[in-house]
């Protein structure tokens, strides 16, 4: 295993950190606890001393999990993560009630803790509950070791968040796809100059950069560039190792749900370093990006400009989803219907849940194709038209392949 700075903490890094947001599953959906103690094992045998879960992964059968992994002298192995899920938070004292519900859960005390999902609405939530005060309290308790947050909006929030406060660590989404993407290469970069510890989520963007051998023929594009390619590495490996060549990049989490993946990824860091991509190397992870422009049907970069819109939909969201959708095709459309079922689908909805102080964002059933987003898009989308077909596909149970015929 190869290991690197934390950032200006005195401690290295496994290159490679074990996420425990997706482990194995049975037919119910319910966590294979044994098989998922023998991966995060594996893994920790393996040199990863970095595990990350959070409060509502597996609706909180992860941290179960994960504390149960870390019994048998396995916890004195790791640098242990988890999240306090901001959204949850109504006043100030249940933050405390999470951390210790949490700490439960895991039978050990975190040694990282992160504000979960930090974005624009949730840093004015920390500000007006005080809960830096709070976080800064149970870290003189001793009960974290660490301070940071995990990130979801644009560079001009990141950067007022890194900004406001001496963190320790930070969790952003990246990989070759999302260079443009929420905090992007220039928060990698902006991360980097402050000397805080880099944590890199989504390097595989939840599987979609790690096509399997047998799907790959329905992607020639794609296809193609592997196959001209000189260096022959597997999907996962060309994802993982461009987020690995940022000197930047602390650790690098995966999502890991069978054993396959570990091993994999396990010799994928093993052959880790910072740089390491040659000219070549890094011309074919450019025409890799290049290629899977070309299953991308809505030019979409989430700038926001459409927002607000005066129906309440959450537009960007439901584009990423219908993106989503015409990659994925039918075989994607349970998981994607699971993150649009959580949003708000009626008006008297919308506004309950905003009352209750839920964060929420609203469905494209709120859309009543006013338009009035047509002319503040700088892209041009025809955003009610893509609205109607997320209605067709998850309201009237289309199917995604007879939308997008």
């Amino acid at each position: 295993m190869k290991y690197r700075k934390m950032g200006s903490l005195d401690w290295d890094v496994s290159a490679l950190g074990f996420g425990a947001m997706r482990l194995p599953t049975n037919r119910m959906m319910q966590v294979d606890e044994e098989e998922s103690i023998k991966m995060i094992r594996y893994a920790i045998d393996n040199g990863v001393n970095y595990v990350d879960t959070a409060y509502p992964y597996h609706n909180g059968v992860s941290e179960v999990v994960v504390g149960k992994a870390l019994q048998d002298g396995y916890r004195e192995k790791v640098h242990l993560a988890t999240k306090s899920p901001l959204w949850m938070i109504k006043k100030t004292e249940d933050f405390e009630t999470y951390l210790n519900e949490q700490i439960e859960r895991l039978q050990t005390n975190p040694d990282i803790y992160l504000f979960h999902g930090l974005n624009k609405n949730r840093l004015e939530k920390i500000k007006n509950l005080n809960l830096i005060e709070k976080i800064e309290e149970a870290k003189a308790k001793g009960l974290i070791k660490h301070i940071g947050f995990s990130f979801h909006d644009n560079f001009e929030t990141f950067k007022e968040i890194i900004d406001y406060y001496k963190w320790d660590c930070c969790q952003i989404q990246y990989n070759y796809l999302d260079e443009n993407y929420q905090a992007g290469t220039k928060g990698v970069q902006y991360a980097g100059s402050k000397g805080i510890a880099l944590i890199i989520m989504e390097p595989v963007r939840g599987g979609k950069l790690a096509i399997p051998d047998r799907v790959l023929d329905r992607k020639p594009e794609i296809k193609q560039v592997l196959e001209k390619s000189e260096k022959k590495r597997s999907m996962p490996d060309w994802a993982l190792q461009f987020v690995w060549n940022h000197p930047e990049v602390s650790v690098v989490l995966s999502g890991m749900s069978d054993m396959q993946q570990v091993v994999e990824n396990v010799k994928s860091a093993e052959n880790s370093e910072i740089n390491i991509l040659t000219e070549e190397e890094l011309k074919t992870i450019s025409e890799l990006r290049e290629a899977y422009s070309k299953y991308i049907i809505i030019p979409c970069t989430s700038c926001g400009y459409c927002l607000p819109c005066p129906n309440g939909v959450s537009i960007p969201q439901v584009l990423r989803l219908v993106n989503d959708l015409y990659y994925w095709g039918d075989r994607g459309k349970p998981r994607l219907a699971f993150f649009y079922g959580r949003m708000a689908k009626t008006e008297k909805d919308l506004e309950k849940r905003k009352v209750d102080g839920e964060e929420v964002e609203g469905a494209a059933a709120l859309c009543i194709q006013c338009g009035e987003c047509l002319d503040k898009c700088p892209q041009q989308i025809d955003i009610p038209n893509y609205m109607e077909k997320a209605n067709e596909i998850f309201e009237q149970q289309k199917s995604v392949s007879e939308v997008f015929d």
